[in-house]
């Protein structure tokens, strides 16, 4: 789920900050403030609303219907971090790469996407841990046959005394240690959250 959830909206942040960086058009703030807005409603107001909407048209309790929620969610996150890397490029090396005759397509696969590359890859994490530990929002858009892990544990923990709470947590911190380990291996912290080389 917060895979899914988080690789959606990095893919739906990329285009809306590229066009939010660069252009001047009538509505930009109000666009960005609308793509912003879930950061400042609470989770159970979205819960509530989501499962009003969804029952309305017939998706409430599937996949997809958890999925988009999701993703409404955590998009904040992952535009903020694309936005940051997209407003820091400087627009003159795709100038220069179109004035040697780059084709538009060239220029964001060859120059674009690397230089937001740290912006990208930092934005889709914080959108894939936002999304895995939702829950407020998602015990109401939830089912038994969609139910998150954070929902279940929180089920769990309500209904019995039972060990394997505290095991899961466990093994979801080991896990992310792990993930922070080889991400320091593969790109550098400092590159992945700074938007800096480790020789710099």
């Amino acid at each position: 789920m917060g895979a899914v959830s988080s690789l959606i909206a990095t893919v739906l942040a990329i285009p809306a900050a590229l066009a939010i960086a660069r252009n001047r058009f009538p509505g930009r703030d109000a666009l960005s403030a609308f793509l912003l807005s879930p950061l400042m409603i609470p989770h159970i107001v979205l819960g509530v609303a989501f499962l009003r909407f969804f029952s309305s048209i017939g998706i409430n309790g599937t996949f997809g219907g958890l999925v988009m929620g999701h993703v409404i969610v955590i998009l904040p996150f992952a535009l903020r971090l694309v936005l940051a890397a997209a407003t820091g490029m400087d627009p003159a090396i795709e100038r220069a790469a179109v004035s040697l005759g780059a084709s538009r397509f060239t220029v964001f696969r060859r120059i674009t996407l690397p230089l937001i590359f740290p912006g990208i890859v930092s934005g889709w994490l914080l959108a894939f841990i936002t999304s895995f530990d939702e829950l407020t929002m998602s015990v109401f858009i939830a089912n038994p046959s969609t139910t998150t892990l954070p929902v279940r544990m929180f089920l769990q923990i309500q209904d019995t005394i039972d060990p394997m709470v505290a095991a899961v947590s466990a093994l979801l911190i080991a896990g992310t240690l792990a993930l922070m380990l080889v991400l320091d291996r593969m790109v550098g912290l400092e590159r992945l959250f700074v938007g800096k080389s480790r020789r710099s």
